[in-house]
C-alpha cells in the first residue's frame, strides 16, 4: 500500500524494457556498434540539457583526473560495449532470449548482496533461484525432452 508509486514505476521499466528489445530488432541491418552509438549519442542529446538544468555544473567545482577516468571506464565498457555485445546478440537471438538476461538480476542481486553486505541467504532466497532456474530451463525446452516426458522436435 505505502510504495504504490514506487511498484508502477518497476512495472514501467519492465514493460520499456520489453518494448524497447522488441523495437531494437528494427535496427538489425545496422551494424551493432553503429546503433549502439546512435543509443549513447541520443541518450546524451537528451540527458544532457537536463542534467545542466537540474544540477546545475558550472557552478560547481571541475571533477578531478580521478573522476574523469571513471567516466571513461564508464561509458567505454559499461555502455559502450554492453551496448554492442547486447544488440549483438538481439540481431542473433531475438528479442525474446535478449530479454532473459532480466532472469539473472535476482541471483546477482542475492550474490552480491551475501558476499559485499554481509546478507544471510534465506530458504525463500534459494527457493526463488530454483524457481528461476526450473523457469530458465522450460523456456530453453531441452529439459523436458531430456528427461523424457515429451518427445522433442526433432522425434
Amino acid at each position: 500500500g505505502h510504495d504504490v508509486w514506487a511498484e508502477i514505476a518497476v512495472l514501467l521499466a519492465s514493460i520499456s524494457y520489453a518494448f524497447a528489445s522488441i523495437f531494437g530488432r528494427s535496427f538489425s541491418s545496422n551494424p551493432p556498434m553503429v546503433t549502439a552509438a546512435g543509443q549513447v549519442t541520443a541518450s546524451g542529446i537528451v540527458m544532457a540539457p537536463l542534467a545542466i538544468i537540474i544540477d546545475d555544473p558550472l557552478a560547481k567545482a571541475a571533477p578531478g583526473a580521478d573522476a574523469w577516468g571513471a567516466a571513461l571506464c564508464l561509458a567505454v565498457i559499461s555502455t559502450a560495449l554492453a551496448y554492442s555485445l547486447y544488440f549483438s546478440i538481439l540481431k542473433r537471438s531475438g528479442a525474446t532470449n535478449i530479454v532473459l538476461v532480466t532472469f539473472l538480476n535476482a541471483p546477482s542481486a542475492v550474490l552480491l548482496g551475501s558476499i559485499v553486505l554481509g546478507e544471510s541467504v534465506t530458504a525463500i532466497a534459494f527457493a526463488g533461484l530454483g524457481a528461476i532456474g526450473v523457469g530458465l530451463a522450460l523456456i530453453d525446452g531441452r529439459l523436458l525432452p531430456a528427461l523424457g516426458l515429451v518427445r522433442g522436435k526433432s522425434g
